[in-house]
């Protein structure tokens, strides 16, 4: 239990040295949209340094660091492109005036307050299948549980990345100015990177469940799902989407919120 603790404490810290670096950045442009990006890197960067800790080298270890990575890396990537192709995101700058005006919180205190402070222990928590699973040297070797879940995981991060391009491909098109995206993954559930993210975490989450310390991770995705569909992810995306899209209530009767689902008939006119 004292090498659990000693790991998950500098995983802490590197995450803490993270944010306070991005807050700093964050604070300079007057922008906290790259916060979102940082979520996504921050889990690949803890997956290195418990690899790091733990010494690596088992099949486990590999797996639960590469898929992380590789979730990572893409996620962030996205995040920083669409970042730089949108501006800011109007939810923070929101957030940044309503801080200034009703409580007369400067930007900085505003960030660290309501933006980073909040983030930094949610990253922690769903990370914990990468930290956990990495920990227990012993069984080494994945079972039919484990592999099963890389290939969840695997599976959740074609999802989502598919499911982001076509978003992005659709938006491009003047001619789908005003339309709302239902074909493709769009047509069986309404956020299909939502569903991608899941199943990752939970696959990630299997994979670390062959180990006594894994098993008990799974607060972190069931956590991150709580998050997606009942928090921060879908009510804010679909509140939105019913203010300013006339033909979303349609959608979203014929459409499945999260598990890919064929759709309903549309009603007779």
């Amino acid at each position: 239990m004292q090498d659990i603790a000693i790991v998950l404490a500098v995983n802490a810290g590197v995450i803490l040295a993270l944010f306070v670096l991005a807050w700093a950045a964050c604070v300079a442009m007057r922008d906290c949209t790259p916060v979102d990006s940082l979520w996504g890197a921050g889990m690949g960067v803890v997956a290195i340094s418990t690899f790091l800790q733990t010494g690596g080298g088992t099949e486990r270890r590999l797996v639960l660091t590469v898929i992380c990575v590789a979730w990572a890396l893409r996620l962030a990537g996205y995040l920083l492109w669409r970042w730089r192709d949108h501006g800011p995101d109007r939810r923070y700058v929101r957030m940044m005036d309503k801080a200034k005006v009703e409580r007369g919180w400067g930007y900085g205190y505003a960030a660290f307050r309501l933006v980073f402070l909040l983030q930094m222990p949610l990253l922690w928590l769903v990370c914990l299948p990468v930290q956990l699973g990495q920990i227990a040297a012993e069984p080494a070797q994945l079972g039919w549980i484990g592999w099963a879940g890389a290939g969840l995981a695997v599976f959740g991060l074609i999802f989502e990345s598919l499911g982001d391009w076509q978003l992005v491909r659709f938006r491009k098109d003047p001619a789908n100015a005003g339309l709302i995206l239902d074909r493709g993954l769009w047509r069986y559930t309404r956020h299909p990177n939502y569903f991608g993210d899941a199943c990752v975490w939970f696959g990630l989450w299997l994979v670390a469940a062959e180990t006594t310390p894994g098993l008990f991770a799974i607060v972190g995705p069931a956590y991150l799902v709580f998050t997606l569909t009942r928090w921060s992810g879908m009510p804010t995306v679909e509140g939105r989407m019913q203010r300013r899209k006339p033909g979303y209530e349609d959608y979203k009767r014929r459409t499945s919120p999260f598990i890919p689902w064929p759709p309903k008939p549309a009603e007779p006119v």
